[in-house]
């Protein structure tokens, strides 16, 4: 494979799409959606050139399916779409579960309900961590904040994938998908079906065959299936949580944001400490497993009156927030929705009220 410069500018969508090459994806089924359309449009060109396969599927619940039929090949595949078309694809994900199959799947949100708008939204959240579609089962989301976060967890997702068996989903946004930073990259990966004794690549008559499915028309076995799937979930649970946290310790007031808030709330901490705020962030890289621990623990701080989720949406990761805290301290939500981004301003003006509820100093 041929090898960028170590450093190189690049829109977060393109970065996504050379990412999954690098990492080894040579199927990918998609169907074009704004604004996630330029990674369509990448792989278009890019996947014949290292002898993988692009094709445009004639829906979302058409590609969903390629991808069952390649990752149960052993493939490294994925396919990506923005709010609507994650939506079509949600029997397709419990299907994926149930037959515990690995791929990516990547979501560039756009605004809600119904058709929306391509501005950039965080109203997928409960869709993506609580699961969309039918039965008991969990994806692993991951909410990068840069173009080379982009970069690095979609690298990093097919390994996350490959690890548990799982769907890993990749939840960006409009901003992020259509900004340009400069990526460094990583180096290729080989990436084959060897190691993946399960999958259904013939047998030659060496082996009992493999069986690839989630239909178990016996209860108890069903019920043993769905036992094995929660004990899966609860080692990623215990084993795969990430998130960052600036500035928590002394902090009077603990911002909760993912993704471009995330970015936007960076600033307003500079703001505040010009004013004799300390505020501390903490920004959850898995948004599933939550980093629930440590937002109990930013919560346990003495100094903390209270913790702020900012998010783009009516308020969603602000439930997981108050699961986590328990009441041991207030939570306080503030988002913008439509399309509309929070400004730094009002943000300010939030974490003023609390730190300084009276005006004081």
């Amino acid at each position: 494979m041929d090898r960028l410069p170590d450093r190189v500018l690049m829109k977060g969508n393109e970065a996504i799409a050379e990412a999954a090459i690098r990492a080894g994806c040579r199927h990918y089924f998609g169907y074009p959606i704004t604004p996630q359309t330029e990674i369509a449009h990448y792989m278009a060109k890019r996947m014949k050139s290292v002898g993988g396969v692009f094709l445009q599927a004639e829906s979302e619940v058409a590609a969903i399916n390629m991808v069952y039929g390649a990752a149960g090949a052993g493939a490294r595949v994925m396919t990506t779409s923005s709010s609507p078309g994650i939506s079509l694809k949600q029997e397709g994900f419990s299907y994926i579960a149930g037959a515990e199959l690995p791929c990516v799947v990547v979501n560039v949100a756009r605004c809600g309900p119904g058709l929306g708008g391509i501005l950039p939204a965080q109203g997928d959240y409960f869709q993506a961590t609580k699961g969309g579609g039918h039965g008991d089962y969990r994806n692993a989301v991951l909410a990068p904040a840069s173009v080379q976060e982009l970069y690095q967890l979609t690298v990093e997702a097919f390994d996350l994938a490959d690890r548990y068996r799982v769907l890993v989903l990749i939840l960006a946004d409009g901003t992020l998908g259509q900004m340009m930073e400069p990526v460094s990259h990583l180096e290729p990966k080989d990436a084959t079906a060897a190691g993946k004794p399960w999958a259904t690549v013939g047998t030659g008559g060496k082996r009992f065959h493999n069986t690839i499915t989630s239909i178990y028309i016996d209860p108890e076995r069903l019920e043993a299936h769905n036992l094995h799937l929660q004990a899966k979930y609860a080692k990623i649970a215990r084993n795969e949580v990430r998130c960052e946290s600036v500035g928590v310790e002394g902090a009077e007031v603990v911002v909760t944001a993912f993704g471009t808030t995330a970015r936007i709330v960076r600033n307003v901490i500079r703001q505040a400490a010009e004013e004799g705020i300390k505020v501390g962030l903490i920004r959850p890289i898995t948004l599933w497993p939550f980093p629930s621990e440590a937002v109990a623990a930013a919560a346990a701080h003495p100094s903390v009156k209270a913790l702020l989720s900012v998010e783009l949406n009516a308020g969603q990761m602000v439930e997981d927030v108050r699961l986590a805290v328990n009441g041991a301290k207030p939570v306080q939500f503030h988002g913008r929705m439509g399309g509309m981004l929070p400004t730094q301003r009002e943000i300010l003006e939030r974490i003023r009220a609390i730190a300084r509820p009276e005006g004081g100093t």
